[in-house]
């Protein structure tokens, strides 16, 4: 029951993040819209989401500074792979792609969690995640209207697979538990070290860095810049990296992974809601497909854990192996 709970738990969470991220596009497309050059976007964004979330790890920490030095290898490839190489490589892959065929690729990260746990903990997938899969991928196909004019590039698809890496690599590390970081402070520290990134690289003139109007309109009204910019650093960034920990170690990277796939199903609803941007009805059956190959993941993970625990329990009186643990998390 315990486990049944927080798996519960987990994908209220999972949701929550995937609403959260889903926000940057209307927070960010007013920025951009304005004259804000989106690397500069991206650094505001991560660099006052570490910010707001500064105090907050402290507490969680308690003094505990010998626990973050233990986990620092953990904590430089979220920043450097969750953090900013997603941020760097998804912005060049839409220099060079739409942008629904650049979202695609980097969606592919689920399909890579997969196949990482496959060959990292031998969880090869069933038939039950194979169909979810493509379920997902055909609905996230759907979502993003890749039946209307798309341009293709080989260097930009090979942009978009990158970005596939470090979504993949931000739900992979962030279930892994073993190192027992609070999650406030495993998305505080990571964004810190993602903001570091992205800094170094734009001094170094490899990201535009360009500031743009002291006004944008968001959500048909004219606002000061910096209302976006918090949406964008409690939202879309603390609350979203944080909340996403959490479900990712109560989920595991698979499940968390597929359910991360709604964050464009939040996106083209906030855009509807605050950009007037209906979505058609492609996009709505999109959405269908995408909800519907999450619950089939889910299932099946669902049928995993059952069977490892029946494995666990075993006959009366028999020792249960040691090497098989029911919902195994990276």
């Amino acid at each position: 029951m315990a486990n049944r709970d927080s798996a519960a738990v987990g994908l209220v969470f999972a949701v929550l993040s995937a609403a959260s991220f889903g926000t940057s596009g209307t927070f960010g497309s007013s920025l951009i819209t304005a004259g804000w050059s989106p690397p500069l976007v991206i650094l505001i964004r991560i660099s006052l989401g570490a910010l707001v979330l500064a105090l907050p790890a402290a507490l969680a920490l308690r003094g505990r500074w010998r626990q973050v030095w233990a986990s620092r290898r953990t904590v430089v490839l979220y920043g450097v792979l969750a953090v900013a190489s997603a941020q760097v490589f998804y912005f060049n892959a839409v220099q060079r792609l739409s942008v629904g065929v650049a979202l695609l690729l980097e969606y592919l990260g689920v399909v890579l969690v997969v196949v990482w746990m496959w060959l990292r903990h031998d969880r090869r997938p069933h038939r039950l995640t194979v169909c979810g899969s493509v379920l997902a991928l055909v609905g996230l196909a759907l979502v993003l209207d890749l039946l209307g004019g798309t341009r293709i590039d080989l260097v930009g698809a090979l942009w978009g697979l990158g970005a596939a890496v470090g979504l993949a690599a931000f739900f992979v590390i962030s279930a892994r538990s073993d190192d027992a970081l609070p999650p406030v402070a495993m998305a505080a520290l990571g964004m810190g070290v993602g903001a570091v990134v992205l800094l170094v690289l734009g001094l170094a003139g490899a990201l535009p860095f360009r500031a743009g109007g002291s006004t944008v309109v968001l959500a048909g009204a004219t606002v000061a810049f910096w209302v976006p910019f918090i949406g964008l650093s409690v939202v879309a960034a603390a609350f979203a990296y944080a909340v996403g920990v959490v479900a990712a170690r109560r989920l595991g990277a698979t499940v968390a992974s597929f359910v991360g796939l709604t964050e464009v199903l939040f996106a083209v609803l906030f855009a509807w809601l605050l950009l007037d941007q209906l979505p058609g009805p492609i996009q709505l059956v999109g959405g269908v497909f995408i909800v519907g190959g999450v619950a089939v993941v889910r299932i099946d993970e669902l049928r995993r854990d059952r069977r490892a625990a029946a494995v666990l329990v075993g006959p009366p009186g028999s020792a249960a192996p040691a090497s098989v643990r029911p919902g195994d998390r990276e």
